[in-house]
C-alpha cells in the first residue's frame, strides 16, 4: 500500500509582539494544531538582546496556556550545526522562532543542519511559528531591515515578503519596501500581535486584533482582518 502523502503542518507568521495577551487565541489554536502541550522555543534572533529573558517570558506565557516550553540555546553557527540541536528540532511538534535580529538569525540558520531539521519537521506536520525577525526570515524574498530593500531569506515560504510591525514602522522604510517590491512577490504588512496562518489545507487566514495589508505591484493595497481568508499564491518548501 503506498505511503500517504505528507502534509506540511500549520505555519504562523506573526508581525511581532509575541507572547502577549492579544496573542492568546492564536497561540491556543497553534497548541491545538500541534496536538501536544509543548513548545520548542528558538531565541537565536535575540542572541545579543538577553535571550535568557526571552526564554523566561516564553515559559511564563505558555505555562499560562497549560503548555511546557523547552528552550533551544542556539546562539551561533556552531550551535546550529550541532547534531543534538537538529535532532531536537526534527522531533518537535511545535517550534517557535522568537523575534530579534533577522540578519543574525539568517547568519546562524541559512544552510545549517538546524534549518534543514526545521524544514523536515514542518514537512512531517509540525507547527512552525515565527515572530518579527523570524517571520521575515522564513520568507523569500526577505525585507532587509537595514533600509527596506530586499535580500535572500530562507525560503520556507516563497512568493511572499513579510513586513513586521507594519502599523508602527517608519514611513520611509515601509514606502521603500513597497517601491522596490519584486513584481512576482506580495508584500504582507503585519501589525503587532497579528498573524497570517497557513493550515495543512494550504489556505492563508488572518488571526489577531490588528490589520494585514497586502501590497502588489501596480495594484491598490488590500487590508484584511481577523478571520479573513487571503488570496496568496505561495509555495511552502517541501
Amino acid at each position: 500500500m503506498p505511503n500517504a502523502k505528507k502534509v506540511p503542518g500549520t505555519l504562523a507568521l506573526i508581525g511581532g509582539g509575541e507572547w502577549q495577551e492579544p496573542c492568546r487565541t492564536l497561540d491556543t489554536e497553534l497548541l491545538a494544531a500541534a496536538g501536544r502541550p509543548a513548545v520548542l522555543v528558538v531565541p537565536t534572533a535575540a542572541a545579543f538582546e538577553h535571550p535568557d529573558r526571552v526564554a523566561d517570558r516564553a515559559r511564563q506565557w505558555f505555562a499560562g496556556l497549560g503548555a511546557d516550553v523547552e528552550v533551544l540555546d542556539v546562539m551561533n553557527r556552531r550551535d546550529a550545526e550541532a547534531p543534538g540541536c537538529a535532532e531536537r528540532v526534527e522531533g518537535a511538534r511545535f517550534v517557535y522562532l522568537a523575534d530579534g535580529s533577522p540578519l543574525h538569525l539568517r547568519s546562524v540558520l541559512k544552510g545549517s543542519r538546524l534549518y534543514e531539521a526545521l524544514s523536515v519537521a514542518h514537512r512531517r506536520g509540525a507547527v512552525v511559528a515565527a515572530s518579527g525577525a523570524g517571520a521575515t526570515l522564513l520568507c523569500d524574498p526577505m525585507v532587509d531591515p537595514r533600509g527596506g530593500a530586499y535580500t535572500v531569506g530562507l525560503g520556507l515560504v516563497t512568493g511572499v515578503a513579510v513586513f513586521p510591525y507594519h502599523g508602527t514602522a517608519a514611513d520611509h522604510m515601509r514606502e521603500r519596501s513597497i517601491e522596490l517590491l519584486p513584481k512576482e512577490a506580495v508584500l504582507v504588512g503585519l501589525d503587532e500581535h497579528t498573524a497570517i496562518v497557513r493550515g495543512p489545507g494550504g489556505g492563508w487566514t488572518v488571526r489577531g486584533p490588528g490589520s494585514v495589508t497586502l501590497y502588489r505591484r501596480g495594484a491598490r493595497p488590500e487590508v484584511a482582518h481577523d478571520g479573513d481568508q487571503l488570496s496568496l499564491t505561495t509555495t511552502v518548501s517541501r
